[in-house]
């Protein structure tokens, strides 16, 4: 792809700069998160479980730390499924039928997902455990 900015193969998406950037990525992100919220169960749920989770970590994070782990671990979840549904997305566009490779990109984007909730639960049950367990 040519530097030049008066080639015939620019991105003419890609010449906002400062502000206006920032705006219009802003609003591609807030579009994504409707996007994700209204067509995906799984991003409902974990919403959901976020809105009721991010606030108790405030409460069951001893220090910063666990609360930023806390936390963390929760927007994880969010931020993996919302990638599992671009690639979902991506491969559906592609083509419906089924395919090895298809399957594959679906499986692994899935497995993501499966480890950021075993570890959300697991930094859960951790804290949980120090707080309560002893």
């Amino acid at each position: 792809m040519s530097a030049d900015p008066a080639s015939p193969h620019r991105n003419p998406h890609k010449g906002r700069t400062g502000l206006d950037r920032v705006r219009h990525a802003t609003g591609y992100s807030m579009s994504g998160l409707m996007i994700a919220y209204r067509g995906e169960s799984a991003f409902r749920q974990e919403f959901w479980l976020a809105v009721l989770l991010l606030p108790l970590s405030l409460w069951l994070g001893r220090g910063w730390v666990e609360v930023a782990m806390l936390a963390g671990s929760v927007m994880l979840v969010l931020i993996v499924e919302l990638l599992n549904s671009g690639i979902e997305a991506a491969i559906d566009r592609v083509s419906l039928d089924l395919h090895d490779l298809s399957k594959r990109a679906k499986d692994l984007a899935s497995a993501a997902v499966f480890l950021s909730l075993l570890t959300c639960a697991g930094i859960w049950l951790a804290a949980l455990w120090q707080r309560f367990g002893y």
